[in-house]
């Protein structure tokens, strides 16, 4: 089968395609015909630490191997259809469109990929493409986890910093899906689609003066690598105020533990839970037409070191996709 390989962590220019083994299924895995993946920030971590917050050091070299990557063949999030069961599988059978993620198992930059019946993988609903469907479940997730995790009441005010990426924009339509009242920051070119997904107010973060124009707000979603802190954003919190942190490092893991116990404004930290029924809710919200993803470029397989490269560009929005077959 045709797969992404990289033997080593570096810039985009280190996946490379070439012929690899086709996976068999052990007996409650399925075997799945990769029709679409995306590029994600987990991938472009995992490949060169690009987007690794300040404070992490050697953690993510012993994560992911040392010296060299310990799996070869990228790729979090997908959808395709399923072609092959173990023999104990009984949630899915050959000919069933599917679309989930894997954080823990990678492989879908590649014509087929084996994961788990009891990873997060679903049903493909009729009326998501591959395409979309392969794009919900990394900004859907992690989205949800923290709009949970804070809490999130009718009425609130949230900021979202970053509301154009493939995060914010799930994050801006979900808040409205629960009732907030949404600010988003981004750039002024891609203000038009962050206020069309449900933000009453786009801040231009390029505008010299728009800070000024902040307010305070019951909640902060930061998806922001390393340019903000809690300490920078607190002022902006109103009392009982939660501050998101989902680019966010060691620094906010303790800020995190401390705030939990002192203050009335809390740092919320951590990593998205992958989990089939927060799948199931992110597809029926998107099969209802509540909640909408946006598809920036899509690359065939063998250009996938060209979509990671546009991807890290910073003038994306939404999502990247790989076509794989």
């Amino acid at each position: 089968m045709k797969a992404i390989v990289y033997d080593s962590y570096g810039p985009p220019e280190v996946l490379k395609l070439k012929e690899m083994p086709k996976p068999i299924p052990g007996p409650r895995e399925v075997l799945i015909r990769v029709k679409a993946a995306t590029v994600t920030t987990g991938d472009c971590n995992i490949r060169g630490f690009t987007y690794i917050p300040p404070g992490f050091g050697i953690i993510p070299r012993l994560m992911f191997g040392f010296r060299k990557p310990g799996k070869q063949i990228l790729g979090t999030e997908l959808s395709g259809v399923v072609v092959e069961t173990g023999a104990s599988v009984s949630l899915f059978k050959p000919g069933d469109e599917v679309f989930g993620i894997g954080s823990a198992y990678l492989g879908a930059y590649a014509e087929y990929v084996c994961r788990p019946e009891s990873s997060a993988l679903i049903h493909k609903p009729v009326t998501l493409s591959y395409e979309t469907a392969a794009s919900l479940s990394f900004g859907g997730l992690t989205a949800l986890y923290f709009l949970q995790k804070a809490k999130i009441k009718p009425g609130e005010s949230v900021l979202v910093r970053g509301a154009s990426g493939g995060v914010g924009l799930i994050t801006v339509q979900l808040a409205r899906y629960f009732g907030a009242c949404v600010t988003g920051i981004c750039s002024a070119e891609k203000g038009s689609i962050v206020r069309s997904t449900g933000a009453e107010t786009v801040l231009d973060y390029k505008d010299p003066d728009y800070q000024s124009q902040l307010k305070k707000y019951d909640i902060i979603v930061d998806t922001v690598v390393g340019h903000n802190s809690f300490c920078d954003m607190r002022k902006l919190l109103n009392p009982g105020g939660r501050y998101c942190s989902v680019a966010g490092g060691p620094k906010e893991m303790l800020q995190m533990m401390l705030t939990s116990v002192a203050g009335n404004k809390k740092v919320i930290f951590g990593s998205p839970q992958e989990r089939k029924a927060e799948l199931h809710f992110l597809a029926d919200l998107v099969s209802k037409g509540q909640l909408q993803l946006f598809i920036d470029k899509s690359f065939p397989l063998e250009e996938t070191a060209i979509a990671h490269e546009y991807f890290e560009s910073g003038v994306k929005m939404g999502q990247v996709v790989i076509n794989v077959s």
